[in-house]
């Protein structure tokens, strides 16, 4: 078992890391959709997908 870990040691440590980058990043996705703010970055204005973004929040509104 430690002679495979061992052998492939580079493949494992890039792979964690990689999982761990991964995994921030979608902690930073769900807190962001949390609090309300836009995946894309730029304002809603002049957007053409904005009634399908925001659909949700305007019903309820409404």
């Amino acid at each position: 078992m430690w002679d495979i870990l061992m052998e492939n040691l580079g493949t494992v440590g890039v792979s964690i890391f990689l999982l761990v980058i991964l995994a921030l990043v979608i902690r930073s996705m769900i807190r962001n959709r949390k609090s309300g703010k836009s995946s894309c970055g730029c304002g809603c204005e002049h957007c053409a997908s904005s009634g399908i973004c925001h659909s949700q929040e305007r019903t309820r509104k409404k």
